[in-house]
């Protein structure tokens, strides 16, 4: 694995620490401002429909053959009239600092950050099929209800489920999956089954003595 691919691991420690630290300065710029929502929400945006779908922007983004100048240029024509100015010139800081292959690690930090910092849940939600808008927000609204508090999904698809949802917030999972469902059934039927072979032993032990 490249060390520029290597930049975009946000598991690894040294990615992580760094992600903190410019997290910790994105939102700040962006509360003074007053457009800390939308500045992460662009962030996400960069970092999870960009960079994720865009290996060759990843990989410049990372590269240290490319000058900040390059990359500055980079940054202003694809991104220029999309995004705040201060998320604009927050990558450009990045960028004069080597340190752009971060901002995936950046987007993870500065989510955590916000989330602890308005108390804000975050549920991990499994799928057999992305989920549509009406439903995410069904989902959102009754996880708020029950846990009182502001919740966030994180969301991944998992075809191995064939249907329904799991749910994870911390320790706590809700399992509403179809093959969880089955699998419970199969379980009720067998031990349905070895309670109906129990009651024809005890039977059959009366009869014989």
């Amino acid at each position: 694995m490249s060390q520029s691919m290597k930049h975009e691991t946000v598991l690894d420690p040294g990615a992580e620490q760094v992600g903190k630290v410019y997290a910790r300065a994105l939102i700040g710029a962006a509360n003074s401002a007053g457009v800390a929502d939308q500045v992460l929400d662009q962030l996400r945006v960069l970092a999870d429909d960009y960079l994720a779908s865009s290996d060759k922007l990843a990989l410049a983004f990372a590269s240290p053959r490319i000058d900040e100048a390059e990359k500055g240029r980079v940054i202003d024509r694809l991104f220029g009239n999309q995004f705040h100015p201060v998320l604009i010139n927050f990558l450009k800081i990045m960028a004069k600092r080597n340190r752009l292959g971060y901002v995936r690690a950046v987007k993870a930090a500065s989510e955590q950050i916000s989330d602890e910092m308005q108390g804000r849940l975050v549920a991990l939600v499994r799928t057999a099929m992305p989920l549509d808008d009406a439903t995410r927000q069904n989902i959102v609204d009754r996880l708020q209800t029950t846990m009182n508090k502001q919740v966030r999904l994180e969301e991944t698809v998992d075809a191995k489920l064939i249907g329904g949802m799991v749910i994870r917030i911390g320790d706590t999972v809700f399992d509403s999956s179809v093959a969880n469902q089955i699998d419970k059934m199969a379980r009720k039927a067998r031990d349905g089954f070895s309670r109906e072979l129990l009651k024809r032993f005890d039977s059959f032990s009366a009869t014989s003595t």
